[in-house]
């Protein structure tokens, strides 16, 4: 098949199925600038305006230009210079957004790290980067000092969120939250009393829409994680695209986030979309039900979003109805464990007063700052729930997919699946010090995702299924590679292999076929290596272990998944 007349048949599917509610061209508020610019143009126009609004305590445009100014000159002091890669192990508060664009102004390199790592995953990915500073959050604080002298690392800033708590806040604050009271850190430099000092100058840097500015991580299906390099040209792009498409009112709408912040799609949503639109955003630290519905009802919020199995919670709480929903007008969701349906769009539309429509949010991954479709428009007679699931929209303005055969890399017909292909302004540049594995995924400008997918009759993209073995643990993303890799580091361990077994709660559940060296004996327990996973993966990477003998290889000593797969079934058939 030609590929220029399959894009162009493409193209003009697209533009005949295009929303008319939509516009057809990304909007920039102050034209193609830098992030940072922007924040500075709010800043002027709109200084004492909530940039973030945090249980009540507000973080204004101005104050945010100011701190942010005062952080970036405390790297200076600190030598850091253009390129440096800075780690950020918070959870989601305002110091993260103060800690990003002070970064971004000193020309250095922003890496999020996942609050929930434990020692080995921090330490790979400390590593891996470079990072030469990290701002973390107190009560990480004996984690990253225990790893300090095995990296680069030559500074440790922390900060707790309760350095941003207001004294009476206007939200119900989680548990989790008020039984971790602010830890000292003897060693660290205090973010916050720091800044209070700091004078807001720092060395002017060239920085272009095209540095490199931030390593997102992400996993993989060989090896451990991977740092995705991407550009305030590929921030600015997906802003300016979610909040067209997504019919985001620039400096009128209210949004909330609860997803994680060290995520993509959280970093979007919390960090970027806010300066980039000029709305206030409601942060919350993490998911919580009841905060949720109070800021809803007393911020009017406009545009929020969520994993669907979060938002049927809301939508199933017992006082629901006490609360105004009515203020949303966009309402998006991930499908993960649960799918969303016509009952549950239903349900909230009842909730919304008719005000907004639940749908899907987009299609997109780390590589690509992960929105790279849209779904608004597209909701009359439920005509996306009645279609193949998932279904993921229209690409973004710039954004074009192609769906090859996972073995050829030839097109496919429309309506046959195969492996979703996507060209995109806000592609990464590269994998951080991997130029091979960027070669492999990445040819002549198309990312190959190894995502399975299919492009119907109209152009809309569904998305069918992650890359082979990547599995879903109550939404999050769980790489058995990656699972395989940081249990190898036992020394007990000669061999693994991990695949997943449905859950109804949540989702799927890792399960790790251990071989044991022959040295280790019958000393070593299932037990016991869990144990040993609890202390050394995220609580929702760790997996249930199986001591086998022998692990079913292919020719070239790879681990037959669908053996594994198989003895699970036997595992599970014997236990019921």
């Amino acid at each position: 098949m030609d590929k220029t007349t399959y894009l162009n048949h493409l193209h003009q599917l697209w533009h005949e199925n295009w929303p008319a509610s939509v516009p057809r061209e990304p909007h920039y508020p102050f034209g193609k600038v830098l992030l940072t610019d922007c924040l500075r143009k709010r800043a002027q126009i709109t200084p004492d305006k909530p940039v973030i609004v945090y249980y009540g305590q507000e973080l204004t445009f101005k104050q945010l230009d100011d701190l942010s100014d005062r952080f970036a000159s405390f790297l200076a002091e600190a030598g850091l210079q253009k390129g440096d890669r800075v780690a950020v192990f918070l959870p989601n508060c305002p110091q993260f957004l103060i800690v990003f664009y002070g970064i971004l102004k000193l020309g250095c390199v922003h890496v999020p790290v996942n609050p929930m790592f434990k020692e080995h995953e921090l330490l790979y990915e400390l590593n891996d980067s470079g990072a030469k500073l990290i701002v973390a959050l107190d009560q990480l604080y004996p984690l990253v000092k225990a790893i300090k002298e095995n990296t680069h690392l030559q500074e440790i800033v922390t900060t707790s969120v309760w350095d941003f708590m207001p004294q009476h806040p206007t939200i119900p604050v989680h548990r989790s939250i008020e039984a971790a009271p602010k830890q000292d850190c003897p060693g660290s430099v205090d973010l916050m009393s720091t800044l209070q000092r700091q004078k807001p100058d720092y060395p002017k840097v060239e920085v272009s829409l095209n540095d490199a500015v931030a390593l997102n991580y992400t996993g993989g299906t060989t090896g451990l994680p991977k740092g995705c390099e991407h550009t305030q040209n590929n921030m600015i792009y997906t802003a300016a695209t979610a909040s067209t498409c997504g019919r985001i009112r620039t400096e009128l709408g209210v949004g909330l986030t609860y997803l994680p912040v060290f995520w993509i799609a959280g970093e979007d949503g919390a960090v970027i979309l806010p300066v980039f639109t000029g709305n206030t955003t409601i942060l919350l630290a993490r998911w919580d039900v009841d905060a949720m519905l109070e800021a809803i009802h007393r911020y009017k919020v406009t545009s929020a979003g969520g994993v669907l199995d979060n938002i049927v919670e809301l939508m199933e709480h017992p006082e629901v109805h006490k609360y105004d929903l009515s203020s949303i007008r966009n309402m998006t969701v991930s499908s993960f464990v649960k799918k969303l349906n016509i009952e549950y769009r239903r349900q909230w539309g009842n909730l919304a007063k008719g005000n907004s429509v639940l749908r899907e949010a987009s299609y997109g991954m780390t590589e690509t700052h992960t929105i790279d479709t849209f779904t608004t428009g597209m909701q009359e007679d439920d005509m996306d729930l009645k279609s193949q699931p998932v279904f993921c929209g229209l690409p973004m303005p710039g954004t074009e997919f192609q769906i090859v055969d996972f073995g050829t890399k030839e097109l496919v017909p429309l309506g046959k699946e195969g492996e979703i292909v996507i060209r995109t302004p806000s592609l990464m540049k590269s994998y951080w010090n991997r130029p091979q594995e960027t070669l492999k995924a990445v040819k002549d400008g198309w990312l190959y995702t190894g995502d399975i997918g299919v492009l119907d009759e109209r152009g809309h993209l569904h998305f069918l299924g992650r890359k082979k073995e990547m599995l879903k643990v109550k939404g999050m993303s769980v790489f058995p590679s990656e699972l395989e890799v940081l249990l190898s580091k036992h020394p007990a361990v000669a061999g693994c292999g991990v695949v997943g077994r449905p859950d109804p709660e949540k989702g799927q559940v890792p399960v790790a076929f251990v071989k044991l060296r022959p040295e280790a004996g019958g000393t070593h327990s299932e037990n016991e290596l869990a144990g040993w996973c609890k202390n050394n993966m995220a609580t929702y990477k760790i997996p249930e272990i199986r001591i086998v003998t022998e692990l079913p290889l292919t020719t070239t000593g790879k681990v037959k998944k669908e053996e594994l797969i198989k003895k699970l079934n036997q595992y599970c058939s014997a236990a019921s």
